[in-house]
């Protein structure tokens, strides 16, 4: 983690999707859905991710036209809705946030996620102060507003928030642009698809959360002793 004159962090915010939650399920919900084979779905899933294409033009290229709210509902319809539970949370995603909770850390959640992602994600009892989303935020990553919203809940300037997620484009490059410490966890189609440059180059990278607790420890009693 870079130690130049920097404040101690005082804060984590985690990215949702591939950084807590791994969304293999809801992927292969999906091809089920499309009615394609899971892995050929999972191919074109990586090819967009390596253009650099939003991911929902995966969904075009199985049918032209798609509309993801529409066909949301039309799966709740079906009584097949999203849905994940604590099955889907990556092994080293509750014990981080529980560290991190028993080290003093103010800890969130906010992505880009639906409202019954939102109420899904409440139902995991998952040891945090805050879970904020794009559905009840009303803005989207990157968007600049979605970190000052970020900001604003946790109640600290931008340098004493950690922001940790998978993604170089909705993560690291808006958290750095709004002053945040950017965190990046290596897993994830996009984790693997993403090559790091020297403008979008996070303070850290994670191959594990279980990194995280000890990394901002060992940070902050630098920043301590100066």
């Amino acid at each position: 983690m870079d130690r130049t004159a920097r404040p101690r962090v005082r804060a984590v915010v985690f990215d949702i999707g591939e950084t807590l939650l791994d969304e293999t399920t809801e992927y292969h919900a999906w091809a089920d859905w499309l009615e394609v084979p899971r892995h050929t779905f999972s191919a074109v899933f990586g090819g967009v991710i390596a253009r650099g294409e939003d991911y929902r033009q995966v969904f075009e290229h199985f049918r032209p036209g798609f509309d993801l709210a529409t066909e949301r509902a039309r799966r709740a319809q079906a009584g097949a809705p999203e849905h994940f539970d604590a099955r889907d949370l990556y092994p080293d995603a509750r014990p981080c946030l529980d560290a991190l909770k028993v080290q003093g850390y103010l800890v969130g959640l906010a992505g880009n996620q639906t409202a019954r992602a939102e109420r899904l994600l409440r139902e995991l009892g998952l040891p945090v102060d805050l879970i904020g989303t794009s559905a009840s935020w009303g803005v989207e990553k990157p968007s600049p507003a979605f970190f000052e919203k970020i900001i604003s809940e946790c109640g600290y300037q931008p340098a004493e928030i950690a922001y940790v997620g998978d993604r170089l484009d909705n993560d690291v490059r808006p958290a750095l642009a709004a002053g945040l410490v950017a965190v990046r966890i290596r897993r994830g189609p996009w984790g693997f698809l993403q090559a790091e440059d020297a403008e979008t180059r996070s303070h850290t990278c994670l191959t594990t959360l279980q990194e995280l607790p000890d990394l901002l420890l060992r940070s902050n009693q630098v920043r301590d002793q100066r």
